[in-house]
């Protein structure tokens, strides 16, 4: 059963080019279009996975809508005579209709439903000066060949060297932090070490000042104790004055009077206005006689 053809538009359509040198990683770009009504899916696949880095590699593709995949190369040594076989595929598929499932899984589902476009791989290299010339003298050839071959062998044994370099640079950065590990273990643990004795000074400081205020307590208790004992005896010690009989405070109250005396004052008070009245009303007698 034949496939369905591609419905993506697919730019470049047959081959994907890669400029040389490459020495460096070199990127290559392709554009794919949705120009239909649907929703489709893509997937992206290559023969030769671990020389290419593919962003993204597969994706959902809406009505009308365009995206730019970057497809980078990774450096490797290039050889003009050695074929090319590398090759690229897209795979393309319309989003099934009510249906949530993974990409993955989708692929799997619907194998008849794949729709597919392949590209090869061109390696475009630029040529120098040295091999013009020896196209055009080939009886130049020989020697242009043995000082290409030195330069590389040189080349060659600079990486060597530079390899080695860098190999004893990694060693010795690699024993540096293992020495500034070894000081930062050694500075924390004295630093464990201080808090620990610091931690001990400050336990017998505060059992030193605890004992301090017992001790003052205790002289405190001691003093009032002995001050109390002092005064009690003191006052036990002082004779106490006799007063005379015939002295009388003259801030106290008068003494009270006997019942007798009481009944005498009332019974001469009586007496007295008795006396009074009588005088009036001879007094008054004796001036109506007189007036006579």
């Amino acid at each position: 059963m034949a496939k369905p053809a591609q419905l993506l538009n697919i730019e470049p359509a047959n081959e994907l080019k890669f400029q040389g040198p490459f020495r460096t990683a070199v990127a290559s770009y392709m554009r794919l279009t949705n120009p239909t009504e649907h929703d489709i899916y893509f997937k992206i696949k290559t023969t030769a996975p671990k020389k290419y880095c593919v962003r993204p590699n597969c994706g959902l593709l809406e009505p009308r809508e365009s995206q730019e995949i970057a497809i980078v190369l990774q450096p490797f040594i290039f050889d003009s005579n050695e074929k090319n076989k590398h090759k690229f595929m897209v795979q393309s598929m319309v989003k099934p209709d009510d249906e949530e499932i993974n990409l993955e899984d989708l692929w799997k589902k619907y194998p008849e439903k794949l729709m597919d476009s392949k590209l090869r791989c061109v390696f475009e290299c630029p040529v120098d000066n040295n091999q013009q010339a020896q196209a055009a003298d080939p009886s130049a050839a020989a020697p242009a060949v043995q000082a290409n071959s030195k330069q590389s062998n040189a080349a060659a044994g600079n990486e060597i060297v530079a390899q080695i370099s860098n190999a004893q640079f990694n060693t010795m950065s690699n024993e540096d932090e293992l020495q500034s590990e070894a000081v930062l273990l050694k500075e924390v643990k004295k630093l464990r070490d201080n808090e620990n004795v610091l931690r001990q000074e400050n336990l017998q400081l505060r059992e030193q000042i605890l004992q301090l205020h017992m001790q003052v307590d205790g002289r405190a208790k001691e003093q009032s104790s002995a001050a109390g004992a002092g005064s009690a005896a003191a006052a036990k010690a002082v004779p106490v004055q006799s007063v005379p009989v015939h002295y009388q405070n003259p801030y106290s109250p008068p003494p009270q009077l006997g019942r007798n005396t009481q009944l005498e004052v009332v019974y001469g008070v009586i007496g007295a206005v008795f006396m009074a009245i009588i005088g009036i009303i001879i007094g008054k007698f004796i001036f109506s006689e007189g007036n006579k």
